[in-house]
């Protein structure tokens, strides 16, 4: 049985939910041209804002592009103040509802999960599935091509509609949805991370509810499935390919699906992960240790330490030190 939405519209376009939003929103940003602009009429723009939607004559405007390395080259999309402050009013609602319906097993753009609970559900996993490293553990590990610009915008809106029965929700969120030209989701967007959770629960459901499958992990686009049988986790691939194809119009990237012993090591999430312990991922290393002796401030460092701490890194901390 699907669990349906409670809340109703105009709970998630009232004044209190939209002040609540911008407090949300403007930390960090006080110091940004627009949120400033935005700020100096603050109550004039949130009842402009809260107006518009109740007369259902509000509009989505359109996007800033700019790109950014992190560490690869990605293209982020900037919505205006007005538009980000109601992805804030709708997130706030939408997500406590939505993430008890998520499997416990993915860990992306959720609160009290991220990638430190994931490599440690991955060494858990591990363990289990290895019988404390006396069988041999197979890791099937696979990355879905193009996540967000992939997404299909009615396939999404579809999903959606199987949780809420608020057509003036339905119709609000496919205003966000199809704001974004001419299809998947924007980086950049707080709601391209919930809808991006929302999508993929789909998979996640039929890896482990159809599937059967006992460990498996998704961070965002990329999941690892772990067993101790290889041909179960070869069968398995034909299947995943299928359903995202035929319910998600989505792919796995050829070049990234593999099996491999977890004792031979398995690069997920940043680290090279082996039985009971971790190794910081080689071009992380490097590109860790070239930033450090450019720019050696203590913020950086700090940073670097923190993350280091997660794994196997005396070595590389002591040379990092030495930047």
């Amino acid at each position: 049985m699907k669990s349906i939405l409670a809340h109703k519209y105009e709970e998630i376009i009232s004044i209190e939910n939209l002040l609540l939003a911008w407090q949300e929103f403007v930390k960090g940003k006080r110091n940004k041209r627009d949120v400033q602009e935005f700020q100096f009429n603050l109550m004039d723009n949130i009842l402009q804002l809260h107006y518009d939607l109740k007369n259902n004559t509000y509009k989505h405007g359109g996007y800033q592009q700019f790109k950014i390395n992190d560490p690869k080259l990605r293209t982020i999309h900037k919505a205006s103040v007005c538009d980000r402050l109601l992805h804030h009013a709708v997130y706030r609602i939408l997500y406590p509802f939505f993430d008890k319906t998520f499997v416990s097993d993915s860990f992306s753009y959720r609160n009290n999960k991220g990638t430190y609970k994931a490599l440690n559900g991955f060494r858990e996993f591990g363990h289990i599935a290895s019988k404390n490293n006396t069988k041999t553990c197979w890791v099937l590990k696979c990355d879905i091509k193009k996540f967000f610009v992939s997404i299909d915008q009615n396939a999404l809106i579809n999903i959606l509609q199987k949780h809420i029965n608020d057509e003036n929700v339905i119709n609000l969120l496919k205003k966000i949805i199809l704001s974004f030209k001419p299809n998947g989701l924007p980086l950049g967007n707080l709601t391209s991370q919930l809808f991006a959770n929302v999508y993929l629960n789909e998979l996640d459901q039929f890896v482990k509810h159809k599937l059967k499958v006992k460990y498996y992990i998704r961070y965002a686009d990329d999941f690892v499935i772990m067993s101790e049988d290889k041909k179960r986790l070869k069968d398995l691939i034909p299947t995943v390919i299928d359903f995202l194809q035929d319910k998600l119009k989505m792919e796995l990237h050829p070049d990234k699906i593999f099996i491999k012993t977890l004792s031979s090591g398995v690069d997920f999430l940043g680290w090279v992960n082996f039985n009971g312990h971790r190794v910081l991922r080689t071009k992380t290393k490097w590109r860790m240790f070239k930033r450090m002796k450019n720019n050696s401030d203590r913020e950086t460092m700090s940073s670097y330490l923190g993350l280091l701490k997660h794994g196997n890194t005396h070595r590389v901390v002591e040379k990092l030190i030495l930047c």
